[in-house]
């Protein structure tokens, strides 16, 4: 992704939250892959604003960003690791406090590190003899989009490292958007023997033509038709587990919700689904005919009635 997130959204680092979610969905309408599947320019640009997203939504990683903690991928800054895990070490000549004799430059007591860091196990040499450090690995920042289906239904997938390697991420069942999955010992490797760091894995999950999720509730709008709002009528309803027949009653109203039970969402670390509910909506004919026509005319007059009454003021 670009070095600035900020400019990736087409923003500075003034915008507010909400700005930063409204110019990300407006990409995201734009530019995602499904809505143009053969503009390479277009997925690039929302791949970017996804990875931007996933930064700077997070107002503690966002922070951290501002401050030059980490990068514009979310990995801590080398610098600033080696100072924060380094610098205050027992031993090291360079901690507050100490004056050691031939004091340099900052940049040469790191340039020193990563010197010796390449080797059996990073030291500090010194007047004062020389000292052994082992520590753990800095952790890795990814960002990844999966399908609505695979965060409510769980799931695995591959990312891409840095290397080039892939590495395969297990989605579990009722994950929600913004989520992070910690992948142990998958992130820096450790100094001197120490243990790598692990690989932080933040999930964005992509909307659905179909459904909408509301905590572990999913939700759809379902169309039906004037007769079948009428008279009732044994409707196929798409959910997240397939297609089941849902009971219309007669009478049914735009607007109107009914409720499957235990047709949404596995709550994580439990046994219990959620409900799925269906907003009836009703949709009139394409073409109105002359026999459609004439019916409601005759009905209209035997059977007026107002269902805007309750509205007057």
């Amino acid at each position: 992704m670009s070095n600035d997130p900020y400019k990736a959204l087409g923003l500075t680092k003034s915008a507010s939250d909400a700005e930063i979610k409204k110019a990300y969905r407006k990409i995201a309408r734009s530019c995602h892959p499904d809505l143009k599947p053969d503009d390479p320019k277009a997925e690039a640009k929302f791949k970017a604003a996804s990875a931007a997203y996933d930064l700077l939504k997070d107002s503690e990683t966002r922070a951290r960003f501002d401050k030059g903690e980490i990068d514009a991928s979310g990995a801590e800054r080398p610098e600033r690791q080696f100072y924060r895990e380094y610098a205050e070490a027992p031993g090291n000549p360079y901690r507050s406090g100490q004056r050691p004799q031939d004091f340099g430059d900052a940049s040469d007591i790191f340039s020193e590190f990563l010197r010796q860091r390449a080797g059996e196990g990073a030291q500090y040499t010194h007047g004062y003899g020389q000292q052994n450090i082992r520590a753990r690995g800095a952790d890795r920042r990814y960002s990844l989009e999966v399908p609505f289906l695979d965060a409510v239904k769980g799931g695995s997938t591959q990312i891409q490292l840095p290397d080039g390697a892939a590495l395969e991420v297990k989605i579990p069942e009722g994950i929600n958007d913004g989520q992070t999955i910690r992948l142990r010992g998958k992130g820096m490797p450790g100094i001197g023997g120490g243990p790598s760091g692990d690989g932080l894995v933040t999930l964005s999950v992509r909307d659905h033509p179909v459904f909408r999720r509301d905590g572990n509730d999913i939700v759809i709008t379902l169309p039906i038709t004037l007769d079948e709002a009428v008279l009732g009528a044994k409707v196929a309803t798409p959910t997240i587990g397939g297609t089941v027949n849902l009971g219309i009653p007669k009478g049914a109203s735009s607007g109107q919700v009914l409720r499957l039970r235990g047709r949404g969402v596995k709550a994580p670390g439990s046994k219990t689904h959620g409900d799925q509910r269906v907003e009836l909506s009703i949709v009139s004919p394409p073409k109105i005919d002359t026999d459609l026509a004439e019916f409601m005319e005759k009905w209209r007059k035997d059977h007026a009635y107002d269902p805007r009454k309750g509205m007057k003021i």
